[in-house]
């Protein structure tokens, strides 16, 4: 009888997560608050060895590949809307850029065929009994499973209901990002443009694959608000406080933002646990060691994903054995990556007009960029096991053993 594992969350971690168990033989099935697979959202990439190793292994890489926008320029500008610093594509690109929505898209369809999704519900309650975790829904009828694994993201539903409170492991890092999307009234090219002045970033980008559209990036620094998530009014007004009073096309951005379908808002914030288990209980991607922006948590999540699946085959659904060898294989790893999490805010906008300058001055030299990109590539790089040899080996080598056992 095959293991049966419920992932929360249906975003880039559950997927990937679901593909890998999937192919190991586990009975999975997938929650998802959200009534349908989100689409929209920011380009994300992978970069290094590492992180192209997993995507060619899941057989995702060269429709990726086919994918990829190709990187995404960034220019800052001043308050006269005069160039002051500008990015090339391959510094926030990576090795492979996609939009968000359409990674989604294609690991969830890669993962459909041995997963059951429920889309529109969410988990309430979790109980754990000798022989696995009941877990009562919001709309369906309780249900009990071997492991349940947390993969919904920085505020995880999850990691409340088994570990405790957020405010125990999110550390907020001083400042707040927003996205929308909008008309390309600019008529830009690919790329983005943004106004920075101490402690705030108001840039707009053209869409990669719709040139009438556009999206807008929004960030400041800030103490932590107190504000209702779920109130994307109450959200549209700190953003247009925090705004308030700036030049260049920033009032007409924040005029697109009250016609808004979407908003994406939140803190940039890190989420550090002393453990990533409890029980049957586990999880992953930016529930378990996330930063918002700039962590490589995207990358991290698809590698984690592929070494948690790795390790309950390896463990032949032995949890305690697998959730320990995960979180060990990949702690120090994702410690070293969230640190760029760390520096998102202020490399985006700092705080003062000096390190406005330091930091303008310092990007202007490729040589630092380049220095920059290959410090990232050496963070972002693990040595992972092979699963699929090492489990068919093993398969092999068992076999062989009961043959023998046959033999007179």
């Amino acid at each position: 009888m095959s293991t049966k594992v419920l992932i929360s969350g249906a975003s880039i971690a559950g997927p990937a997560l679901a593909y890998w168990l999937g192919r190991h033989g586990f009975e999975t099935t997938a929650v998802e608050l959200a009534p349908a697979l989100r689409g929209g959202g920011q380009a994300v990439d992978f970069r290094g060895k590492t992180h192209l190793t997993v995507l060619e292994r899941m057989g995702v890489l060269d429709e990726l590949r086919a994918l990829d926008t190709g990187g995404s320029p960034m220019t800052f500008v001043d308050r006269r809307g005069r160039q002051i610093l500008r990015l090339p594509a391959d510094f926030a690109g990576g090795d492979v850029e996609v939009p968000r929505g359409e990674l989604a898209q294609v690991l969830y369809q890669r993962s459909l065929p041995r997963t059951e999704y429920l889309f529109g519900d969410s988990i309430t309650a979790l109980e754990e009994t000798p022989t696995g975790v009941r877990v009562a829904f919001r709309h369906g009828a309780p249900r009990e499973f071997d492991l349940v694994i947390g993969a919904d993201g920085l505020h995880s539903h999850v990691r409340r209901l088994a570990f405790g409170p957020e405010e125990r492991y999110v550390r907020h890092l001083g400042y707040y990002a927003a996205t929308w999307q909008l008309s390309n009234y600019l008529d830009l090219p690919p790329g983005s443009v943004g106004l920075n002045v101490p402690g705030r970033l108001a840039a707009v980008g053209a869409d990669h694959r719709d040139p009438t559209r556009a999206g807008a990036f929004f960030l400041f620094a800030s103490t932590e608000l107190r504000y209702d998530r779920h109130d994307v009014a109450q959200q549209k007004t700190l953003i247009r406080d925090a705004f308030a009073g700036l030049g260049w096309e920033v009032p007409r951005l924040l005029e697109s933002l009250g016609q808004a379908p979407e908003l994406y808002f939140d803190s940039i914030s890190r989420a550090d646990l002393p453990a990533w288990s409890t029980g049957r209980i586990a999880l992953l991607g930016d529930a378990a060691c996330g930063a918002t922006i700039g962590g490589m948590g995207t990358g991290t999540a698809v590698v984690a994903a592929y070494v948690l699946a790795g390790e309950l085959a390896r463990a032949r659904g032995d949890h305690r054995t697998a959730f320990a060898r995960y979180e060990h294989a990949l702690r120090d790893y994702a410690r070293g990556c969230q640190k760029g999490g760390d520096r998102t805010g202020p490399f985006l906008a700092p705080g003062t007009a000096t390190g406005l300058r330091v930091r303008n001055g310092l990007l202007n030299r490729r040589w630092i960029l380049d220095k920059m990109l290959e410090t990232g590539k050496q963070i972002s790089s693990v040595d992972l096991p092979d699963y699929a040899t090492e489990l068919t080996n093993a398969a092999a080598f068992s076999a062989v053993d009961e043959v023998q056992a046959l033999l007179p």
